[in-house]
C-alpha cells in the first residue's frame, strides 16, 4: 500500500494536482484492499486531519513506518504541567509528583521520569496513549507495530488537558508500568525550564528484580532472616535497601542537573 502512496505524493505536484489528505488516501487504499470500516477508523485515529503535518516523513517507508510530523503546534513555554506518576501494582503506592515544562520533548521527559523514580535507564522504554505508542525507533522493534518517534513530540502533544493520563513503561522484561496523570496545568514561574519534584513516597524497586511481583517477593525474603535465600538476596543487592526511603532533595539535585 505504501508504494502507490509515495508515487502519488511525488508525481501529483509535478502535474499540478492537489495532494489528497492522508485520510482520503487511506480511504481509497482500504477500499481497494476490501478493508472494513472498523479498520479504516482505527487507522484514521493515527492520521488526524492536520494540513500542517507531513505524515509521510518517515525513517523507513518500506517497513515499520514512523510517522514524523515536521510542523506541530508548540506548547506555550509559559505553561507547566503538574504530573503524578505512580508505579502500577505498588501497594502502598510508589509515586512522585512533578512539575515539568509543557513543551518538554518526550525523550527528555523519559529522563525526568528515570531520575525522579530512581531507575538506572538501562532498559528500553515507551510512552503509551492507546492505541498510539511513542518511543525511540529501533531495528529491534517488533515488526508491524507502528511507533511514533518520541524525539519529535512534546508532552503537550501527548496530553492537552487536566486529568488526562497516559502510561510510561520501562524495561519490557520486568515491565515496570507507570500511570501518569496530569493533575494541573499552571502558569510557569521562574523555574519554567526545569523539572521539579514536589513530593513522593517509597523507594524505587531494584533493577532486574522480576517486575512488581518479583519486587514484593524480594521484600518478603529480605524481611525474613531465616529464609534460605535471605543472604543470597542481600549479596545480590550489594548494599542495604530501605523500601520506605525517599529523599526529595536528592531527587531535585539530580533533576537540577538535567538541561532542557
Amino acid at each position: 500500500m505504501i508504494l502507490p502512496l509515495l508515487l502519488e505524493r511525488l508525481i501529483a505536484p509535478l502535474l499540478g494536482f492537489r495532494f489528497a489528505s492522508p485520510q482520503a488516501i487511506l480511504k481509497r487504499s482500504f477500499a481497494a484492499e476490501g478493508a472494513g470500516t472498523d479498520a479504516l477508523e482505527k487507522r484514521k485515529m493515527q492520521f488526524p486531519s492536520d494540513p500542517s503535518v507531513d505524515y509521510f516523513a518517515s525513517r523507513d517507508v518500506f517497513s515499520d513506518p514512523v510517522i514524523a510530523p515536521l510542523k506541530k503546534r508548540s506548547a506555550p513555554s509559559s505553561v507547566v504541567y503538574q504530573l503524578k506518576i505512580t508505579l502500577r501494582g505498588s501497594k502502598p503506592p510508589i509515586w512522585r509528583r512533578l512539575q515539568v515544562p509543557g513543551n518538554i520533548k518526550l525523550n527528555r521527559l523519559h529522563e525526568v521520569f528515570q531520575a525522579a523514580m530512581g531507575w538506572a535507564d538501562s532498559h528500553l522504554h515507551q510512552f503509551i496513549d492507546p492505541p498510539v505508542i511513542y518511543s525511540v525507533p529501533s531495528e529491534d522493534d517488533f515488526p508491524g507495530v507502528e511507533r511514533l518517534d518520541e524525539r519529535r513530540f512534546q508532552l503537550a502533544d501527548l496530553v492537552r488537558r487536566e486529568k488526562a493520563s497516559f502510561l510510561y513503561e520501562y524495561d519490557f522484561g520486568d515491565s515496570w508500568v507507570h500511570h501518569v496523570v496530569v493533575e494541573k496545568i499552571v502558569p510557569a514561574g521562574p523555574e519554567k525550564k526545569r523539572a521539579i519534584c514536589l513530593a513522593g513516597k517509597k523507594a524505587c524497586p531494584p533493577e532486574d528484580c522480576g517486575g512488581i511481583w518479583g519486587y514484593y517477593e524480594l521484600l518478603e525474603v529480605l524481611n525474613d532472616s531465616t529464609h534460605e535465600s535471605h543472604q543470597e538476596m542481600l549479596d545480590w543487592l550489594g548494599e542495604p535497601f530501605n523500601p520506605d526511603r525517599f529523599d526529595l532533595q536528592e531527587v531535585n539535585d539530580i533533576l537540577g542537573s538535567l538541561k532542557f
